[in-house]
């Protein structure tokens, strides 16, 4: 049964201008899909390019240059309707709870937000009701409804993120590191409560986290990016059973393994050197100057993202 592409992205490019001479090409063609659905997993170090990525792929940044369809459709070429519409298929749960609640409205408002802006509910009863539905879907009590956001602790305040976004009954959340703010139970508590609305729900996600344990945990497939390039994307399974780019063999190493014998005879494969400086990238494949393999080819050819075996693909010059 073939599935159902929600987005798919090409060619993306999200350049900013630094100054007059200088460009940080924070995603540099960038392609890929996801599938209604499913959980995409998108990872790498701060400063790859995950979170621009993401924004870019929900209108939140104007794009450079390349397409993003959603369901066929330009989002960056959309009408202000078709947009509005679009907006309330796809909601954000963003990083910080702390920051992107507002402080001075009480959580009925704040979930209700969305409600009001589509015009959701026929009256005041009825906007009520939907936000008592909310609150209990995500764990919370009806009471809660009447309280500001100073009350709550961390997981808390992200179920009320999360019970905003899911007002509008979107078909896709965009998780911005939302769990990487929270303590490892909570963020437990919270992974396994989007697991849940995704099977009620039928959601699409994609999922933007630095933290290869999570998104192992969330996602059926991953894709890795390092310095606006897109390294490998895959299966979970496949991908971290298999991992083919150095840099995704790196990552994965760097992975605790809960147990202790295991963690001590295994090899941690160590990444030297700094991150480049995104303003003036390497020439060649961008990986290069801290890949373990590197050779001449590396340096001057740019690598282009090949299947290496069905639904896996990776960016590298020597992959048998």
């Amino acid at each position: 049964m073939k599935q159902e592409v929600l987005f798919d992205v090409r060619n993306l490019c999200k350049y900013f201008r630094q100054g007059r001479k200088k460009v940080l090409k924070a995603v540099d063609h960038v392609s890929f899909q996801v599938f209604a659905g499913e959980t995409l997993g998108i990872v790498g170090e701060s400063g790859c390019g995950k979170t621009t990525c993401g924004r870019t792929c929900i209108g939140l940044y104007r794009k450079t240059s390349g397409e993003v369809l959603y369901r066929g459709q330009d989002i960056h070429a959309m009408s202000k309707k078709d947009y509005r519409e679009f907006t309330k298929e796809v909601q954000t749960v963003f990083q910080d709870p702390y920051a992107s609640l507002n402080p001075r409205m009480r959580v009925e408002d704040i979930i209700a937000e969305g409600i009001d802006i589509h015009k959701m509910a026929k009256n005041r009863e009825e906007r009520r009701e939907r936000v008592y539905r909310l609150l209990e879907l995500v764990g919370l009590e009806r009471e809660h409804a009447d309280r500001y956001i100073h009350e709550f602790s961390g997981g808390q305040r992200q179920r009320i993120g999360i019970a905003r976004a899911l007002a509008v009954d979107p078909s896709c959340l965009l998780c911005d590191e939302s769990v990487s703010a929270l303590d490892v139970s909570v963020q437990a508590q919270i992974l396994k409560l989007l697991l849940r609305l995704q099977e009620e729900k039928k959601l699409t996600y994609l999922f933007i986290t630095h933290d290869l344990s999570v998104v192992r945990f969330i996602s059926d497939r991953l894709m890795v990016m390092y310095l606006g390039r897109v390294m490998e994307i895959g299966g979970t399974d496949e991908l971290c059973g298999n991992p083919v780019h150095p840099y995704t063999k790196i990552l994965l190493s760097s992975v605790p393994i809960p147990d202790p014998d295991k963690e001590k005879e295994r090899m941690q494969i160590t990444l030297k050197g700094e991150l480049p400086n995104p303003l003036s990238p390497p020439a060649g494949c961008v990986f290069s100057p801290r890949c373990p393999y590197a050779t001449e080819t590396c340096r001057t050819e740019e690598p282009e993202l090949r299947e290496v075996s069905k639904g896996h693909f990776a960016a590298c010059h020597y992959i048998k």
